[in-house]
């Protein structure tokens, strides 16, 4: 069996990375392996080169900054709890193209998992990262581990998200 080594956990600053997070940190402590997370930031609201034309596009910079300092917070303080443990993790952040910098960075590190949060993308994650999931999958030289995740609440357990009975 190919032994885990080293973990990086890919963070878009999205809320549904926590989970992902969680999953790198009981990965790393079972294995006994270097947990990294890579914050990978891909600024859509400062493009150059041209004009970006988006609907309300002042409403979702404010929104992505909002997100990203709430995840931000939430991350930092389990990356605490796990430093009083004595568990190391260290923290990249880049900015770019999500699945360049991702695959740059496993190559870099020789990383021998990725996980990744995969769930169904809101409008400005849609807009920001442009689904890199399966550039991202196709590349990697190394194992991927997509942690489910669903961005919605679910209200009532026998229906699904678009309100249909399951049987």
């Amino acid at each position: 069996m190919h032994d885990i080594k080293r973990i990086v956990v890919v963070s878009r600053w999205t809320r549904e990375c926590k989970k992902a997070l969680h999953y790198g940190i009981s990965l790393a402590r079972s294995y006994q392996a270097e947990l990294s997370i890579l914050h990978v930031v891909r600024n859509a609201f400062e493009l150059t080169g041209g004009v970006l034309w988006m609907h309300r596009l002042t409403d979702l910079e404010e929104e992505y900054k909002k997100t990203v300092e709430e995840v931000k917070r939430d991350f930092d303080a389990m990356i605490e709890a796990e430093h009083a443990t004595g568990m190391t993790i260290n923290e990249t952040i880049k900015d770019g193209e999500p699945s360049v910098e991702i695959l740059k960075a496993v190559e870099a590190g020789n990383i021998d998992l990725v996980i990744v949060a995969h769930h169904e993308e809101d409008r400005l994650e849609h807009y920001l990262f442009c689904r890199d999931y399966e550039t991202i999958i196709r590349k990697m030289p190394c194992s991927i581990m997509l942690v489910k995740t669903e961005p919605w609440k679910e209200v009532d357990k026998k229906t699904s998200r678009r309100g249909a009975t399951l049987r």
